[in-house]
Parts: structure tokens; C-alpha cells; sequence
């Protein structure tokens, strides 16, 4: 099967898409999510923390 560059801009226009969106959705579900609050405010606080 042979793709030109057109087929494969086709198919990355429209389920490349799709597939960012549902990475996007994941994350944004993971993060605020319940029971993640501890894990949020921890990750917050790296940069103010001493070494």
C-alpha cells in the first residue's frame, strides 16, 4: 500500500486529532480527579522546597 503525502496529511488531520483529544481529556480527568488534591499540592510545592 502506498500513502502519499496528501493520504497521510488526511489521516493525521483527522485522527490525529482525535488521538491529542483523548491524551487531552486523560490528563485533564487525571489531574482533577477525586483524591488527587494531596498529589496536586505536593507537586506545587517542589520549587519552594531546600534542599
Amino acid at each position: 500500500m502506498d500513502f502519499d503525502y496528501q493520504a497521510m496529511r488526511t489521516f493525521a488531520d483527522s485522527w490525529g486529532l482525535v488521538y491529542l483529544m483523548a491524551i487531552f481529556l486523560f490528563v485533564v480527568f487525571w489531574i482533577f480527579r477525586p483524591g488527587s488534591q494531596k498529589h496536586v499540592d505536593d507537586a506545587a510545592q517542589i520549587p519552594f522546597k531546600e534542599d
